[in-house]
């Protein structure tokens, strides 16, 4: 892997700063997690709640959202020698074939997984690039969205408290079903917030980028994902450029579905398929200005996102920041929203 696809930002997280279930949980509405907001000219930092999130937006600023709802990607696998197996189904590949996971355990090229209700995967070779994702054939009774509605479950990691249903892992204007894991960025968001930013002037606009498992969080590099930006969303963006608002993505995935769209002269394209992009401080960002993230694991390749959008420095002031004010990670934490001004 390229050092420009790593970071080197390093930081010890205490467990007490992860979040463990979500915020409805702890006695709290999905919006009324903490944002923390950065400025790059700045460089001041404002610590808010989600619910002032249209204070910090302003009239013809673009929100652009992934619309790529979570599926049950778990399955309770069993390899032939009769040991159990958890698979994560990641990625749809052309040609028919997935990449998934096998949690906590080796397997081999050739090597036959049995699956829940008859199917089947067969381990066909190791992904480039990766130690544990494998590129797999599934053989299932059935269309495989409707296959893990049936079989799979959400999937979670160990710092996650108890299981939850798919629903705690969807976003609101979440429509087309797809990824592994949640576009987490967008959870806060309620209708009521939606609505009051629509009031106030500021547009929105909408991708598909279905996430694959968190890769993105450990020393790996991104892999490919299927991405779609309608043509509608491309000239949001240019409207949005042509009367000096800001763009603003929801998301590392919609950074990536946007800067992956992007033509020689700089300006997205309608554009569909698989993208392998990594954003780097070397490349930087075409089209957006800002950003609303979550917080992210020390050393993570997302960090690399961030440093080509708020540059390093920025980003160890605001790690320092959050971890001092006790904001709290993961998929069902706290939020950062990173503006240009």
């Amino acid at each position: 892997m390229s050092p420009a696809s790593t970071t080197t930002i390093d930081f010890t997280l205490p467990p007490k700063l992860e979040a463990h279930e979500p915020p409805e949980a702890r006695g709290l509405t999905r919006d009324a997690v903490r944002l923390l907001v950065s400025s790059l000219s700045s460089d001041r930092i404002v610590h808010a709640r989600f619910t002032d999130l249209p204070s910090f937006l302003r009239r013809d600023d673009l929100l652009v959202v992934n619309i790529s709802a979570t599926v049950p990607a778990a399955l309770a696998a069993r390899r032939g020698d009769g040991t159990e197996v958890m698979m994560h189904v990641s990625t749809r590949l052309p040609a028919g074939l997935v990449v998934v996971e096998f949690r906590k355990v080796d397997v081999s090229a050739g090597e036959v997984i049995a699956l829940p209700g008859g199917g089947s995967a067969v381990a066909l070779v190791p992904y480039p690039g990766s130690a544990r994702l494998w590129v797999a054939r599934l053989d299932l009774p059935e269309p495989m969205l409707s296959y893990l509605e049936r079989w799979g479950r959400p999937i979670a990691y160990p710092y996650v408290r108890g299981g939850w249903p798919i629903e705690m892992y969807q976003n609101v204007y979440a429509s087309v079903p797809g990824s592994a894991e949640m576009p987490s960025a967008g959870r806060p968001f309620t209708p009521q917030i939606i609505d009051q930013l629509t009031l106030d002037g500021v547009r929105l606009a909408s991708v598909i980028l279905h996430a694959g498992v968190a890769s993105l969080e450990r020393d790996e590099p991104p892999y490919e994902e299927y991405f779609e930006v309608p043509h509608e969303t491309a000239v949001a963006v240019q409207r949005a450029k042509e009367a000096a608002g800001r763009l603003v993505a929801v998301g590392t995935t919609v950074v990536r579905a946007l800067e992956s769209s992007v033509d020689a002269a700089g300006r997205p394209v309608a554009s569909r398929g698989w993208t392998d992009l990594i954003i780097t401080a070397q490349r930087g960002v075409k089209v957006v200005d800002g950003l609303l993230t979550g917080f992210h694991e020390p050393k993570a390749t997302h960090l690399v996102l961030l440093e080509a959008i708020a540059g390093r420095a920025h980003v160890e002031r605001v790690y320092r920041a959050a971890l001092d004010a006790g904001y709290l990670w993961h998929e069902f934490g706290d939020l950062h929203l990173i503006l240009p001004d």
